[in-house]
């Protein structure tokens, strides 16, 4: 079986994955597998992360990002901050906790747009746009030395989401 690998998702993916984390949508359902509930609660993501090697991953998710367009999902960052492959903030993670993703996304359509709202609502929420920066780029950076690699038949049963906004 061919393994196709994950290309690097939208930065905006791994505050996504913060958010899911601060509001506590993840929840593992047995060894590698997880489920993982949108920010508006209407869609439940399968997700399976096992790592095969050192820095190497099957991976699989029943999100739009990882199904339809070929990159790791913020589902798959969720469960690897999770499972302690990727670095996590608490702090950044509170200041990310219920944001309405599917919204935004879906009312201001571009991530450029979304990522500044969540920004300002950061500081607002008193950690700095510096920082949630910052931690976004060590996220990308540590993402960049590991190979996620998609094998579809761990969702297997799974009922894929039409192609929206999440």
């Amino acid at each position: 079986m061919a393994l196709t690998k994950l290309s690097l998702p939208p930065k905006i993916k791994v505050l996504e994955a913060m958010g899911a984390l601060a509001d506590g949508r993840i929840e593992r359902v047995g060894g590698s597998s997880f489920r993982v509930v949108s920010s508006d609660g209407t869609r439940v993501y399968q997700v399976y992360v096992e790592m095969v090697e050192q820095g190497r991953f099957r991976v699989c998710s029943t999100d739009n990002g990882t199904v339809y367009r070929g990159y790791a999902g913020y589902p798959i960052l969720s469960v690897l901050m999770v499972l302690g492959y990727l670095r996590r903030d608490v702090d950044v993670e509170r200041a990310l906790a219920g944001i309405p993703w599917r919204k935004l996304n879906e009312s201001l359509k571009r991530y450029a747009l979304v990522e500044s709202e969540v920004l300002k609502l950061a500081t607002s929420r008193g950690v700095s746009s510096s920082r949630v920066n910052a931690v976004v780029a060590k996220v990308m950076d540590e993402l960049k030395n590991l190979t996620l690699l998609l094998d579809s038949s761990a969702c297997s049963g799974a009922d894929y989401e039409k192609e929206g906004t999440d």
